[in-house]
């Protein structure tokens, strides 16, 4: 009788061996991501508090919705800064009395969409009449938490943070969410005040608990790559565009 064939030695090549590596440091890094997320204490209690208790947004837009306001006043450069196509999903987050939602539901066209994200009730049922009443049927109005844009997973080609990056209590949180909301190649933009002592009004010292540079690196950190940067467009404000980065 002829000895059993001996059998054969299974061996991994470099490649496999490479790719499973690769893998479990993925699951690694998604962990250690997750645990952060989890653990993330809020970092401005309170900052949302007047809006969460508003029973109408008509007071806000009297103050948001004014001449003297550089955001209202620089309204059409800043839409025209986005460079929004029709067809593209974007999401204005932190929408408020919906200021921009009209100019951009005009730039994506009917094939376009954009979501009107807010964390206070009565600016989500005011922006609600404002579609209604301008007839604005690719506008979605959409209630998001303290944690999260309550955006769809790969849902949006841009989202938009306008004066309501420091309003974010869980940073780390949101930012997770919109990485997720964006689609391969999406892009965040993101205006807020400059915060500079000494130079920077006290409203603003006061209120807004960072300047760019912190604001920018936990923007980084959060898997976004800086792309763009402008001080031309803005004196009060600053402006700049992160690409999403493949996690």
């Amino acid at each position: 009788m002829n000895p059993p064939l001996p059998r054969a030695r299974r061996t991994l090549s470099p490649l496999v061996l490479t790719l499973l590596a690769a893998s479990s440091c993925l699951g690694v890094d998604l962990a250690r991501r997750d645990a952060n997320l989890a653990a993330e204490q809020n970092v401005r209690p309170g900052i949302n508090d007047n809006f969460l208790a508003s029973d109408s947004a008509e007071q806000h837009a009297a103050r948001f919705e004014t001449e003297s306001r550089e955001i209202y006043a620089r309204r059409h450069a800043i839409v025209e800064a986005l460079k929004l196509r029709p067809g593209m999903a974007v999401a204005d987050i932190g929408a408020g009395t919906g200021l921009f939602v009209a100019a951009f539901a005009s730039a994506v066209g009917e094939q376009g969409h954009v979501y009107a994200v807010d964390i206070a009730p009565a600016m989500v049922a005011w922006i609600g009449q404002r579609i209604r009443r301008e007839g604005l049927g690719n506008v979605h109005p959409v209630q998001c938490t303290d944690k999260s844009s309550g955006l769809a997973e790969a849902s949006i080609d841009l989202a938009f943070v306008c004066d309501t990056y420091h309003h974010f209590e869980f940073p780390q949180n949101t930012l997770a969410s919109i990485h997720r909301a964006l689609r391969p190649g999406g892009q965040l933009v993101v205006i807020d005040f400059h915060r500079i002592p000494g130079k920077s009004r006290q409203w603003t010292l006061d209120h807004v608990r960072a300047g760019e540079e912190v604001f920018r690196q936990e923007i980084l950190d959060a898997g976004f790559e800086l792309v763009e940067r402008r001080d031309d467009l803005l004196e009060e404000n600053w402006f700049a565009r992160f690409a999403r980065v493949e996690r």
